[in-house]
């Protein structure tokens, strides 16, 4: 965000914004929620036998992400962060609407909303990100701090789909819970039109500061048409497929989409890293967030064994039985978000008490550090699985699972918000969306490694788990060694680099 003349607000009021919300940015407030109620999003079930409905999940989640790097893109250079958020918001409503009325007017009417909602997922998913650090200035220690504290309104959000759309789930009323997650949009829709953009403005103006969000950088020409001919194209293929002209295989589809979305990934920065407009700095930071972007990748591709591996052994290896009280063991599916609402403030303050001290490590040594910690809840169930298997009763307790768990949420904390937050802060001026969008990217990618190692490594019977989560805990401790082995002599160059420009 660029200065400009200070609206001469009183101390008091300034202070009163610059620290409304739990030391932070007031403007955070509302985004916190806006997020939080766009996570009710996306959840429900689709109606189909299991095979299908996986391969659909599969296309859908993956499309989602890959959305965010075209929908990065066109936040930066057309419609500016706030537009893209608002229309973005707008078009994930009408997809809801469209599930929700598939009930009566056909299938084909569940797919456009399904693409709807990838298309409108992809525009408001980097924007409201990229809002949030620009609330930070150049310098702020709180940066990484209150993304840590927005990523758990994310899952709060999160919590409260499960909780809420999945009674209508088990009810077999997946219509209405794709309804429910169009009424969570309108009202986070309304929540950044009555607060959060009031808010917005009202910083920008007593912080004297240009509200970037508000434009782009008008780089391009004739993107509009580019986009209707990208309609057009779309709205054919829907045709074609909805009369059979056009066969469609889901599993097909879902197995190349992850291929497709890591190809994309490194196109985009194989192009970037050659572009004449990023002078040696940009580029420079572009190395960065591909690094931290594929950490992310290396991250993401263990810590998503928790549907898989994770479930399978509280379901089949763990004593649920306490205290006379058979536990579900879908409960343990709600550890990880209930950790993240009781840690993530925790999380938050540490940052702001090292940041104060000058002791904050950087982005890479806390990308180290979360691997570091989600590697030794993997040591656990390495522990806990080998333990079985000289069990007379073959189960385990059930704190295993949630130490592990624990531990996997630690480490989350450490490098998922942090991520966020590091694309805002190193992405090249005009490209935070983008960045973002590729970061989001990250975490399709990792789903890609988790399948390869899923399968290639039987986790069927106890006898296979014991190899999986070592496997799991040195891939973590290798990729963790070589991001603090990169982090000072790539901080430096970047120091350096922008030293450098300043002086010239």
């Amino acid at each position: 965000m660029s200065k400009e003349a200070n609206s001469g607000v009183s101390a008091a009021e300034l202070e009163s914004l610059e620290n409304g919300f739990m030391g932070h940015p007031k403007p955070l407030r509302p985004l916190f929620f806006t997020e939080m109620w766009e996570r009710l999003v996306g959840s429900g079930g689709f109606g189909f036998d299991d095979v299908t409905a996986s391969a659909i999940y599969g296309i859908f989640a993956g499309s989602l992400y890959l959305a965010a790097v075209p929908g990065g893109w066109l936040a930066d250079n057309w419609l500016g962060q706030e537009r893209a958020l608002w229309w973005g918001s707008i078009i994930i409503a009408l997809g809801h609407l469209c599930i929700a009325l598939s009930a009566m007017f056909g299938m084909t009417l569940f797919f456009v909303g399904l693409i709807c909602i990838v298309l409108g997922s992809g525009l408001f998913k980097t924007c409201i990100s990229v809002m949030v650090g620009a609330l930070y200035t150049k310098g702020d220690v709180r940066r990484d701090s209150g993304f840590t504290l927005f990523y758990m309104g994310i899952n709060i959000g999160a919590l409260l789909a499960a909780l809420i759309v999945g009674i209508f789930k088990e009810k077999g009323m997946w219509h209405a819970g794709f309804g429910v997650g169009g009424l969570g949009m309108l009202i986070s829709l309304l929540i950044y039109r009555f607060s959060a953009q009031k808010t917005l403005t009202h910083y920008a103006k007593a912080k004297g500061i240009s509200a970037e969000w508000e434009r782009s950088n008008d780089r391009y020409h004739n993107v509009g048409r580019w986009v209707a001919g990208f309609l057009a194209l779309l709205v054919a293929v829907i045709v074609l497929v909805a009369t059979g002209i056009m066969p469609f295989e889901a599993s097909m589809v879902a197995e190349y989409m992850t291929y497709i979305i890591a190809a994309v990934v490194i196109g985009y920065f194989a192009v970037m890293f050659v572009s004449p407009r990023l002078d040696k700095t940009d580029k420079l930071r572009l190395l960065i967030c591909f690094i931290l972007v594929i950490g992310s990748t290396l991250f993401w591709s263990s810590f998503e064994q928790q549907p898989t591996s994770f479930n399978l052994f509280a379901d089949r290896y763990t004593d649920l039985n306490v205290l006379g009280f058979e536990i579900p063991s879908i409960w343990f599916q709600s550890l990880n978000p209930l950790f993240i609402l009781l840690l993530a403030p925790i999380v938050s303050i540490l940052w702001v008490k090292l940041g104060n001290r000058g002791i904050e490590p950087n982005s890479m040594v806390k990308f180290a550090l979360g691997m570091l910690i989600t590697a030794a809840g993997f040591g656990l169930m390495i522990i806990a699985s080998k333990n079985i298997l000289t069990n007379e009763t073959g189960l385990a307790s059930p704190l295993w699972l949630v130490g592990s768990l624990l531990l996997l949420t630690l480490g989350e904390l450490a490098l998922s918000p942090v991520g966020l937050s590091s694309m805002t802060k190193l992405a090249p001026k005009g490209m935070q969306g983008q960045m973002m969008g590729l970061f989001f990217a990250s975490v399709a990618m990792g789903n890609l490694v988790a399948a390869f190692f899923g399968g290639h490594v039987s986790a069927d019977k106890i006898e296979g788990l014991p190899t999986l989560f070592t496997t799991m805990t040195v891939f973590l401790v290798v990729t963790a060694v070589i991001l603090l082995l990169l982090a000072k002599p790539i901080s430096t160059m970047l120091k350096n680099s922008e030293q450098s420009d300043h002086v010239s």
